[in-house]
């Protein structure tokens, strides 16, 4: 970005002489001469006559000025949002999820950032993967927060988190007093279970696969915020990772039991935005806000 140049030109031309620009500036003509010659040079063509003492534009220092004046005023533009998102009066910051997450994870970043940033506008958007993954490839959301993404060159990784699957039953049922247990126990009971077009279904199934277990469930949803109430009620075990219950496990609603089944692996959370893509201000404070979020929830455990 030629600031410097661009003003010295705009203030030579307005000034009339290298001299009186130089006074205007605050700095001696010998600077401003030599930024005048540097971008002479550069351009290959000279700037300006010199007639009778007194400096006049040539047809390509025409040019040049309307571009420098134009540049300036854009930049005066730049700096006024510049300004506004430094002290976050403004802003507008989207993020695309899965309907789960929206339910079980986003009310708490919701709330923290209006809490500290105000004039944030949030649009928070759930969706289906598939659609979701678009979205932030094509650079309709700024971010998106979803389980197991697959390897995209149109997306970058902004951070990820590994979240271990298990047993997910209400307090006083058989297996709640269990430091871990299998999927194997797990189909003696009600099975509560995602349906194929969750990121989860996959894993399950290749793990019972390998384990040669035929489950046959009494529910299968889309929602896991179904699945959360329908345990909490007693209508059977749902397999779900941590994340997904985070919230009901701090509040002594649920409990979650993790599997130590071999070759079972954890889903892994991944926030990305746009390949290339410079986040906003705003949505900068809203990727913050998601990370240190996971991050209280991996550590209390």
């Amino acid at each position: 970005m030629h600031a410097k140049v661009v003003r010295y030109f705009v203030e030579v031309v307005r000034a009339g002489s290298i001299r009186k620009a130089a006074e205007q500036l605050h700095v001696v003509p010998t600077a401003v001469n030599r930024q005048i010659l540097n971008l002479e040079a550069e351009l290959g063509a000279p700037l300006f006559e010199r007639i009778h003492n007194k400096l006049k534009l040539t047809p390509v220092g025409e040019i040049v000025l309307a571009h420098a004046r134009s540049t300036l005023r854009e930049f005066d533009g730049v700096r006024q949002q510049i300004d506004a998102v430094r002290g976050l009066r403004q802003g507008e910051a989207s993020l695309a999820t899965t309907a789960g997450l929206a339910s079980a994870f986003l009310p708490t970043v919701a709330q923290r950032c209006r809490a500290g940033y105000p004039g944030i506008y949030l649009k928070l958007i759930d969706m289906q993967i598939t659609a979701l993954l678009r979205a932030a490839t094509e650079g309709d959301v700024d971010v998106a927060l979803a389980y197991d993404v697959p390897d995209n060159a149109g997306l970058r990784t902004l951070f990820t988190s590994e979240w271990p699957i298990g047993a997910v039953v209400p307090p006083g049922h058989a297996l709640s007093a269990r430091t871990s247990t299998t999927l194997a126990d797990c189909v003696g009971f009600p099975l509560i279970l995602p349906t194929a077009s969750l990121t989860l279904r996959p894993i399950l199934d290749g793990a019972l696969g390998r384990s040669a277990i035929s489950v046959a469930p009494v529910i299968e949803t889309t929602s896991t915020a179904l699945m959360r109430q329908l345990t909490r009620q007693g209508g059977g075990v749902s397999l779900l990772n941590r994340l997904d219950v985070s919230d009901d496990v701090r509040a002594g609603t649920l409990v979650f039991v993790p599997l130590r089944d071999s070759g079972l692996r954890p889903q892994s959370l991944a926030l990305v935005t746009r390949a290339g893509a410079t986040l906003s201000a705003a949505a900068d404070v809203l990727v913050q806000q998601v990370i240190v979020c996971i991050e209280e929830t991996m550590v209390a455990g």
